[in-house]
């Protein structure tokens, strides 16, 4: 969109607050914002052009329309451009990179909760804390708990009705060592849900009443005259005042805060959080912030703060930041000078220069392996006098045994490093019997036949795992498929490690230090791994496919079980129906001893 164009729109455009989007040719969302004043500020994208960054222009320059949505006040506004920006993902938005996956301590919804760890949300009316960016601090956290609070481990149903039946008296002895035995009954619903109130203290940072708790009950103990159970709970009491005293305590005055602090390179931003409760830091985290067309730290703050509250579940009041943002009105907005809140904002501060210092280290060795990739890639295209750089190279090579359950594997690597997800094995099935050249040659064919069909990338190379014959029947798959002239093909013989090429008889041997034959020398070697693994698959497989699996109602995993315990089936054959029946069960049992007894029979008559 010219300035000519807006300015024909501009004198229908409202000076109160709304929310804004740059709309392309073919109806894309480019961008999402908010105003005060909707008129300055989609006037200011054309008045001064020149003073914008270089994004600002391009987005600017591919927009054909814009549209506009009037709101009450700014915070209707704050809460639109959130809910658009989710809708639509526009690209010249700010984005907030996070693939990563965290742990949550959950408290299960069931009679006599379960707490533990993970990854995973179940909405089933469990209760999360979290997410916790350090595996091993969640660790430290939940032996503390399991210390304080034995709780059960179990997964039984402890119904009401099962306790009574005396269903689980059998886990007494390993139990009573891990809990107080609920499951026995030896720990009554209301003890146990007091201490599920205590952990749920912990989790949300909430020190005062877990430290009461512990000191009454060693109190009520030692009233009681029971000082070993006081002596007891006085351990409990030091080992929670111990972790307590390790944890970053920020000031006993403050309450719950989230602090934020930002910091810009031209490569990336990112943002530090610092989750506060009751004085104490329970929680951190650092976002990577993808920039859009704002580079400005207020904005960057103002779209990172509530998706990263919205994360963390964080309904603490007050937000402590290094520069004024844009946030809800009802949040109180601190940019401290001095004290215990400027203190927090420099602790802050402190982590994010660190973890900077991380990230652009991390960016330098990537950018180093690149570079010694593309070098490698280089030497053997050199080698090999390809016209292309090797970006993608695939290597082939099959497995038999004495012709049975024949396999082939296609590794692939990308940039010199394998790409796991993008290797491929075969069963043979058009050759019988112990024939490599013609497996080689079908494998091949299906291979890029299907690649061609699926308007996939072909690779610039292609190792086959052999000398010249095998060479030779992988080259007519290739020249059926008219893919001669596309890809690279050579052979490697393994003797004197001999590099082939289709239709010359003389090897070409590359120094055996070179980094190019070492890459070569990889893929043989993974392509060789991938194909024997899954040939020894096939014929595991087929092994236990045995004469018990044959039997009407009995599955691989029951013939496995039967003989992993009995070692053959000639054992399972000879051995009793009790026998059969302590691994797989009555009426498995009796299904594989009616089995064999008809197979007697029918021996006998004969």
């Amino acid at each position: 969109m010219v300035k000519e164009d807006f300015s024909k729109i501009s004198a229908d455009i409202p000076r109160q607050p709304g929310v804004y989007r740059f709309i392309d040719a073919k109806e894309t969302v480019l961008y999402v914002g908010k105003a005060k004043n909707l008129k300055n500020r989609l006037s200011s994208y054309f008045n001064a052009p020149q003073n914008q960054m270089n994004k600002t222009r391009v987005m600017v320059k591919h927009a054909k329309r814009i549209e506009f949505t009037l709101v009450e006040n700014e915070s209707d506004a704050f809460l639109l451009e959130n809910s658009l920006i989710k809708k639509f993902q526009p690209r010249y938005n700010v984005n907030l990179k996070d693939g990563k996956s965290y742990t949550y301590v959950c408290i299960k919804n069931e009679r006599f909760p379960r707490v533990f760890f993970t990854r995973k949300l179940i909405k089933d009316g469990s209760k999360y804390f979290g997410p916790y960016t350090s595996k091993w601090r969640t660790g430290v956290l939940l032996d503390l708990i399991r210390d304080l609070f034995p709780l059960r481990t179990c997964t039984y149903d402890l119904s009401e009705e099962s306790i009574q039946k005396g269903k689980y008296k059998v886990c007494l002895e390993y139990h009573i060592k891990n809990c107080l035995g609920p499951c026995v009954g030896l720990e009554d619903e209301a003890s146990y849900l007091l201490k599920i109130e205590q952990v749920k203290n912990i989790l949300s940072g909430n020190f005062k009443p877990v430290r009461e708790h512990l000191h009454r009950e060693m109190k009520k103990a030692a009233d009681d005259l029971d000082f070993e159970k006081a002596q007891h709970w006085k351990g409990k009491l030091v080992a929670f005042e111990d972790y307590q005293g390790k944890s970053l305590v920020a000031s006993t005055h403050l309450k719950d805060i989230d602090v934020f602090s930002i910091v810009s390179d031209p490569a990336f931003s990112l943002v530090h959080y610092m989750k506060v409760l009751q004085g104490s830091v329970v929680n951190t985290y650092v976002a990577e912030l993808e920039a859009g067309i704002s580079e400005d730290p207020g904005e960057l703050l103002s779209f990172a703060i509530p998706r990263i509250r919205e994360k963390f579940e964080s309904i603490a009041p007050e937000v402590i930041v290094p520069v004024e943002v844009d946030l809800p009105e009802e949040l109180k907005i601190t940019i401290p000078q001095r004290g215990d809140k400027r203190k927090l904002l420099e602790m802050s501060d402190k982590n994010l220069t660190y973890y900077q210092m991380q990230k652009k280290q991390e960016i330098i060795n990537r950018k180093q392996k690149q570079t010694s990739a593309e070098r490698i890639l280089k030497t053997l295209q050199s080698d090999l006098q390809m016209d292309d750089l090797p970006l993608q190279i695939e290597c082939f090579d099959n497995s038999n045994m004495q012709g049975s359950f024949p396999v082939a594997s296609c590794v692939v690597f990308k940039n010199a490093k394998p790409a796991k997800s993008d290797y491929r094995h075969f069963n043979i099935k058009t050759v019988v019997g112990p024939d490599d050249f013609a497996s080689m040659e079908e494998v091949v064919f299906r291979r890029y036949r299907r690649l061609l069909d699926e308007e996939k990338p072909l690779p610039q190379l292609v190792i086959i795992d052999g000398g010249k014959g095998q060479l030779s029947a992988a080259m007519k798959s290739i020249n059926q498929l008219e893919l001669a002239d596309r890809i690279t093909v050579v052979g490697i013989a393994k003797r004197l490690e001999e590099i082939y090429f289709p239709g010359d008889s003389v090897p070409l041997y590359i120094n055996k230090k070179s980094e190019s034959l070492k890459l070569i020398q990889q893929l043989r070697n993974e392509a060789h791994r991938f194909a024997i693994t899954f040939h020894r698959n096939q014929r595991s497989r087929n092994f236990t496919s045995t004469e018990l699996t044959q039997i009407s109602g009995i599955g691989d995993k029951t013939a496995d079980r039967l003989l992993k315990h009995f070692r053959s089936v000639k054992k399972v054959r000879s051995a009793s129906e009790r026998e059969i029946r302590a691994v797989v069960g009555k009426k498995n049992a009796q299904t594989i001893v009616a089995h064999f007894e008809a197979l007697k029979n029918a021996d006998q008559e004969e």
